[in-house]
């Protein structure tokens, strides 16, 4: 193996003795392809998932080439990293959660409260798609909707959703996204970019002034699963005529952390299992 690279140590086989006649060994082997890569070993040769999955170099090579027509994974022809498409594996397990039952009456409570429309979010690949919302008024030229999408880099939910992800997930991100330029506020930089969410994840909170619209400032707030991974992003949008940055943070993230800490309560009550993933 090159130096300077992970070493990669082989997995035992825990497979139990007996399989339903349902089983399908195709499907388990590709989710230990996947599972293979993770944040001590982001970039792996074949060599590396054969022995870290118990399976022959062709049998990997099969697998990893499958994933790479499907753009779950990317290849340079020796070394292989997954793409930040395999985000979109986790989106369809928080799709089928409570999550948005759950964190309703507390956005309503919220926005009451503060006066300011509140969303819910998850990642999606290079976005964050609102899974809900109180709108109290429209402060943005385009009418936002459950199902509606962002570009992460622009909004204080996907900073706070990027800040939350694992090393080889965020390099998977910077690999793909697009840095677009939406004002003249926006974060393009990728160095400045992965300051940022540096400061995020240690404050545990992010603020967006005008990076996704002129005239918008947003906080949002990490809303963890038991495991203190991050699932789902909650937060405050208002406008900059109204407000000030400092006002912001005395004003609104207090309540919005509060908010964030009361859905992770419910949600781990509504759906123990679920919460535990």
């Amino acid at each position: 193996m090159d130096v300077g690279r992970p070493s990669i140590e082989a997995t035992p086989s825990s497979e139990p003795a007996h399989r339903g006649a349902h089983h399908v060994q195709s499907l388990e082997r590709g989710l230990a392809v996947i599972k293979a890569f993770h944040a001590g070993a982001s970039v792996l040769t074949l060599s590396d998932v054969a022995r870290a999955t118990g399976l022959t170099r062709a049998a990997a090579r099969r697998f990893l080439l499958t994933l790479t027509d499907l753009g779950y994974v990317r290849t340079d022809g020796k070394y292989f990293s997954l793409t930040a498409r395999v985000l979109e594996l986790g989106y369809a397990y928080l799709s089928s959660m409570t999550l948005p039952e759950v964190a309703q009456p507390h956005l309503e409570q919220l926005s009451a409260r503060v006066h300011e429309s509140s969303s819910i979010s998850v990642l999606e690949a290079t976005d964050i798609v609102y899974v809900a919302r109180v709108a109290v008024s429209r402060i943005m030229t385009v009418s936002i909707s459950v199902g509606t999408r962002f570009p992460a880099h622009a909004t204080s939910m996907g900073h706070v959703l990027l800040a939350g992800l694992s090393k080889a997930e965020l390099e998977a991100y910077f690999v793909v996204a697009s840095l677009d330029r939406l004002t003249d506020h926006t974060v393009t930089a990728p160095g400045r970019l992965r300051t940022e969410l540096a400061k995020v994840a240690e404050q545990g909170w992010a603020m967006v002034d005008q990076e996704l619209e002129e005239g918008l400032r947003s906080v949002a707030a990490p809303i963890r699963n038991r495991r203190g991974r991050v699932v789902a992003a909650v937060n405050l949008s208002t406008h900059a005529s109204r407000t000030t940055a400092e006002s912001v943070r005395t004003e609104l993230v207090p309540p919005l952390l509060e908010t964030a800490r009361a859905i992770e309560a419910d949600l781990a009550v509504a759906a123990p299992d679920r919460a535990h993933g």
